[in-house]
């Protein structure tokens, strides 16, 4: 087990409940169980809060926090567009440039391959909302 994994899914400071969500999304990996549900509040486009839940390993509660860290005060879009190019950025297809985005390198990387769905299991739960 990768120690930086663990410190990053310890940060559990947007695993919570919104109570006054705008919208909501829950997945389900098929492969290992993982569940996860994302939910935000949206104002003019931006991502104001996000909150997550979810029954998953260590990998997709890790991916969900900086998924969660990333996305508040950021503009909807700009998070569509991050959802769409995060299996890209396992085998560095696209490459992550942005500053803001750098902590997921720690994450998103080749030696984490053989567990991309679970990573990829709140990218894919968040993106479900930022699509519409």
């Amino acid at each position: 087990m990768d120690l930086e994994v663990l410190n990053i899914a310890a940060n559990t400071d947007n695993n919570r409940n919104i109570e006054n969500r705008t919208h909501v999304s829950k997945l389900k990996n098929s492969l290992c169980g993982d569940e996860m549900q994302i939910e935000l509040i949206i104002k003019n486009k931006k991502i104001l809060d996000f909150g997550y839940q979810g029954k998953s390993c260590v990998y997709c509660q890790a991916s969900a926090s900086l998924l969660s860290k990333i996305s508040i005060n950021n503009q909807k879009d700009k998070i569509k567009d991050l959802c769409d190019n995060a299996e890209f950025y396992f085998d560095d297809t696209v490459k992550i440039t942005d500053k803001k985005l750098i902590s997921l390198k720690k994450l998103i990387k080749k030696k984490n391959i053989n567990k991309k769905e679970c990573i990829l299991l709140p990218f894919k739960t968040l993106k479900k909302i930022v699509s519409i």
